[in-house]
């Protein structure tokens, strides 16, 4: 009869169904390398406590770095039988040296092995999302830098509403992306915890440093509550939130290059490279690549519905349904790192199609607003010059006119504190030169934020090298 290494108080084996439907290695096999990373540290721990002997732990540590080399090198094989990650390096161990390597558990819990393992992964994983933001956020810039002249109607309620640089509007996705590296950065303090030496719940029944193995490990602290260590996830939601806060930010500019790219607007065009056509229809040129980054964004935001369900009514300590915490992370993350790639490339290749947007610029009465701050400047309450600026428009749109098309004589109709000067205001150049505050849309306020943007990362790429 085949008994599994906890077995020892069973009397049948396991049900061949039930083998398969609980086992984890499937997926927990990504964990492989930070399993034989912890269990190294661990040996040393063991050593300094005088649970190993000198040779027993040279033996550990030999077969361990011959185990974690077969894993780089894809050689190691995983089987089902042996359920998850932990014991299949665990009876790998025991085919190289023996019964020492049933040591290694001593005082240890596979309750603390995964959540230790799961946080050193997502320590390496957040490093990559890092470097992919700072990719986006510098083409970014790049393109703004590049169109810092092209001017577009600015929306809001999906209407024009006030003439805006385009750059300006590319830096707000910019300033979008900078909170969530920020958010990565500062989520950080709460990922490096170490739970390792807290046991299945109660904590090591040997006395380990665990301030040395939260060192070895590169954590900043060890955990405080043995309980807390093994059955929170925490930091896996906190995760699975910020990469939806991501995916919400990359759908909107797939859905406004999507928009853009429509015949009705025609402000962008993409190259055929990110494109498809059509089965059927032999004129249509899709932006497949972006739609694809609107869906995606259902996708991690599932991933982290399914983790909050998971972990909601789920009695302290440890129980086996957190096993289930790894496929939806893994994929938040995998998808997570394909849409900022994506849409870096869309972010390089977008070209702005100036003569649309120049035809475009003179409808809508974008510059209504200048005209109602005019008549402010000639003493006219704002909510009065709204209401008569508003008036006006209602005018220019009866006889087809754009405002600065309207006589000075029409102006006077409206009111006699209307003067000459009321041209210089209306000109989207005028409108542009007037923002030039912080977080305005003005030339030279935008090019300031531009430059301020690349010296942040700059600095930031500096810092995630050292």
């Amino acid at each position: 009869m085949k008994i599994k290494i906890w077995g020892g108080r069973f009397e049948e084996e396991m049900d061949t169904f039930f083998e398969d439907f609980s086992e984890s290695v499937s997926f927990d096999y990504r964990l492989a390398s930070y399993e034989v990373k912890a269990s190294l540290v661990y040996a040393k721990a063991l050593k300094k406590a005088g649970i190993l002997n000198s040779e027993e732990y040279e033996k550990i540590c030999q077969g361990l770095k011959e185990i974690e080399k077969e894993i780089l090198e894809g050689s190691f094989k995983f089987e089902k039988t042996y359920e998850d990650v932990h014991m299949n390096i665990e009876k790998a161990l025991f085919e190289k040296i023996g019964e020492t390597a049933y040591k290694l558990h001593t005082g240890r819990s596979r309750n603390e092995q995964v959540v230790t393992d799961l946080r050193l992964y997502l320590i390496d994983e957040i490093l990559k999302l890092k470097n992919l933001l700072l990719e986006l956020m510098e083409n970014l810039v790049l393109k703004a830098e590049e169109n810092l002249e092209v001017v577009i109607p600015g929306f809001t309620h999906l209407q024009h509403a006030q003439p805006v640089l385009y750059s300006h509007w590319l830096m707000a996705y910019y300033e979008m992306f900078v909170l969530h590296f920020q958010r990565i950065l500062d989520y950080e303090k709460r990922l490096k915890i170490c739970p390792l030496g807290s046991s299945a719940l109660a904590g090591c029944g040997f006395f380990l440093n665990r301030e040395e193995i939260s060192r070895d490990l590169g954590f900043l602290a060890p955990s405080k509550n043995s309980i807390f260590a093994v059955s929170s996830r925490d930091f896996v939601l906190e995760l699975a939130f910020i990469l939806s806060l991501i995916m919400l930010d990359i759908s909107r500019i797939g859905e406004e290059i999507v928009i853009w790219m429509t015949l009705e607007f025609n402000f962008i065009e993409l190259p055929d490279r990110f494109c498809t056509g059509s089965s059927i229809m032999p004129q249509k040129k899709n932006p497949d690549s972006a739609e694809l980054l609107r869906a995606k964004c259902a996708v991690v935001i599932g991933n982290l519905l399914q983790l909050l369900t998971l972990i909601k009514n789920l009695p302290l300590s440890y129980n086996r349904d957190l096993q289930e915490d790894k496929p939806p992370i893994f994929q938040a993350l995998d998808t997570t790192y394909k849409s900022l790639k994506m849409l870096s490339l869309l972010v390089q290749s977008i070209k702005v199609n100036q003569k649309r947007l120049k035809e475009i610029l003179e409808k809508g009465h974008l510059l209504a607003t200048e005209l109602a701050d005019y008549l402010v400047t000639k003493g006219i309450p704002f909510r009065k010059a709204h209401n008569l600026c508003g008036q006006i428009v209602l005018y220019a749109e009866k006889t087809n006119k754009k405002l600065s098309d309207l006589t000075l004589e029409e102006f006077k109709n409206f009111s006699p504190l209307i003067e000459e000067d009321v041209y210089q205001w209306l000109t989207i150049e005028h409108a542009l030169k007037r923002r030039e505050i912080l977080g305005g849309t003005g030339p030279k306020s935008v090019e300031k934020e531009i430059r301020m943007a690349k010296e942040d990362i700059n600095r930031w790429k500096t810092q995630l090298s050292n």
